[in-house]
């Protein structure tokens, strides 16, 4: 079913037509909710944009559009032309009605779309490498990674959410000799932590469990391997958990090192030298982005023989091109601004679409502890996890938090804020909306037994129709969030819906009214508790029925 917006691009670009104009030369077709309600329901300024091609005023475009426009009268009631050309649009009213009828019909489904049917997608996020569990700064990634992977099942996509990690270099290594120190200290031997080791209390847990597996039989081989093996298979399940406990659950999780072992990255290098974009100089490999815009070349293998981080992430996303995926989506934190374009360059330089590759970079959060930013390192064991946090606050609170705010903008986590319950946090204004409509329907079972479907035409108070028009936007919204990668368009849209209902409620009591009046309300309150809870849904919280 299209949404009212496609509709709305369906007849405009029908109308546009008569104009001598090829495809090319005509613009987006913008549809937007007027900010003043009483300029209609939706809005295009598309006469604006076309009249430097025209060459003609845009308010007479605009009239010569509508001139032209076929449209249903059950879905629109008026078209009018405001202000410099911009063609406003109202529904009809039997269009919400039928709409809502839709919604009641649908129930769990609604907002479902078809628009990315047949799209296979891949999700890259969290990526964490296993040092120690997940913090508090790994929160926004995951959160926002799986949020959007949610979003573009409802779209149709069919999503696989992949981790890719490293379990090799200097980080590992300083991992298992740190284990090996503690495992020797259980043991009451005299030894002191590596330099620059990491000192979390996780790692005498490791330890300690080596020692209940193992004895002392480890006690004298110099080989890290077993500490190593034993750290990261403990420290993955314990990320694992974490996630699980966020309603994350990962379909792959990508080993770097199996880019070396299938020779992806021989194979890489020798490709980028056949095409004369990687050359030796100074004992180090380099590869030619100058050849696409940048300043001057980068680094991928250094004098020391290791590749930097990008050449193994330039195999890692040919591997996940050549697995047939549509798209690949990565989550970046705001310290991959400067890298990423480098791999883009790096695939389309193996003959690769890069515009199959999308970057979501997220800005960084600053953890508020006592009132002040807290500094957090993994190795020096300051920092707060996700477990701890979701032990004060519940999950529901810790995935809203991430969520609430426009990615492109930076989060100051107050963990002091988080904890905060009732009104003052915003997750629980929606479940308690939630909630709150569905103690209402309780009560109208216990006092009716409807035995006819409900006369919807009986909603005609204004706050009625409001309501009924954002409810029909919830699908539209959904389009829009999945678009843009940006999950807070879709709280912002619940928080609006919330407010229609608030109003609702306050000016059309439910209860004590003719039965059919009761019944219509009733309606639209389950409409509105089923549009929450499928947008709680695509956030990953719960929709509560009590509270």
């Amino acid at each position: 079913m299209l949404s009212m917006k496609d509709y709305l691009r369906d007849i405009i670009s029908n109308s546009l037509q008569q104009f001598d104009i090829s495809e090319d030369e005509i613009p987006e077709i913008q549809i937007e909710k007027p900010n003043q309600p009483e300029h209609g329901d939706a809005a295009s300024n598309i006469a604006m944009n076309l009249a430097s091609v025209l060459k003609m005023n845009p308010r007479k475009i605009a009239e010569q559009i509508v001139e032209e426009l076929e449209y249903d009268g059950r879905k629109l009631s008026g078209i009018e032309i405001a202000g410099p050309g911009f063609i406003n649009f109202r529904y009809a009213e039997n269009y919400l009605f039928n709409e809502l009828q839709t919604i009641l019909n649908q129930g769990e489904t609604f907002g479902q779309s078809d628009s990315l049917e047949g799209q296979k997608i891949n999700v890259e996020f969290v990526s964490a490498n296993p040092t120690g569990p997940l913090t508090v700064g790994h929160g926004r990634n995951a959160v926002l990674g799986d949020t959007i992977a949610n979003l573009l099942e409802w779209t149709g996509a069919d999503v696989d959410r992949e981790y890719y990690f490293n379990n090799a270099g200097r980080q590992m290594r300083v991992l298992g000799k740190s284990v090996r120190a503690r495992y020797l200290q259980e043991l009451s031997h005299d030894v002191e932590l590596p330099e620059d080791g990491y000192e979390g209390e996780y790692i005498k847990d490791i330890a300690q469990t080596l020692v209940n597996e193992h004895g002392k039989k480890l006690a004298d081989t110099e080989d890290i391997t077993p500490f190593k093996e034993k750290a990261e298979q403990l420290i993955f399940e314990e990320i694992q958990a974490t996630l699980k406990r966020m309603n994350i659950v990962m379909d792959r999780f990508f080993n770097e090192q199996e880019v070396y072992d299938d020779g992806s990255i021989d194979e890489t290098v020798q490709k980028l030298r056949d095409k004369d974009l990687a050359y030796d100089k100074d004992g180090a490999t380099w590869f030619r982005t100058t050849s696409f815009g940048k300043d001057q070349d980068t680094v991928l293998i250094k004098s020391s023989g290791e590749p930097t981080y990008r050449l193994p992430d330039i195999a890692y996303h040919a591997n996940k091109l050549d697995r047939g995926y549509d798209q690949c989506i990565d989550v970046f934190g705001a310290d991959h601004i400067d890298t990423y374009p480098d791999v883009l360059s790096g695939i389309e330089a193996l003959g690769y679409d890069r515009n199959k590759v999308d970057v979501v970079v997220y800005q960084f959060v600053t953890i508020v502890k006592e009132g002040k930013p807290f500094k957090m390192s993994t190795r020096k064991a300051n920092f707060v996890t996700l477990d701890d946090l979701m032990d004060e606050v519940g999950s529901d609170v810790t995935r809203f938090f991430f969520e609430m705010r426009d990615p492109n903008t930076h989060l100051e986590f107050d963990i002091a804020e988080a904890k905060e319950a009732g009104d003052k946090n915003p997750v629980f204004y929606l479940q308690y909306a939630h909630a709150r409509i569905h103690s209402i329907l309780r009560k109208v079972e216990q006092e009716y037994s409807f035995s006819s479907v409900p006369n919807l035409q009986l909603l005609t108070h204004e706050s009625e129709t409001k309501l009924m028009k954002s409810l029909i936007r919830f699908p539209e919204m959904i389009q829009s969030a999945a678009e843009s990668r940006e999950p807070h368009r879709l709280i912002n849209y619940l928080n609006d819906l919330a407010s229609h209902f608030t109003t609702f409620y306050h000016d059309c009591r439910i209860l004590g009214q003719e039965e059919d009046l009761v019944q219509a309300r009733s309606a639209l309150s389950k409409a509105t508790a089923q549009v929450l809870a499928n947008g709680l849904g695509i956030l990953g919280i719960t929709a509560p029925e009590e509270m």
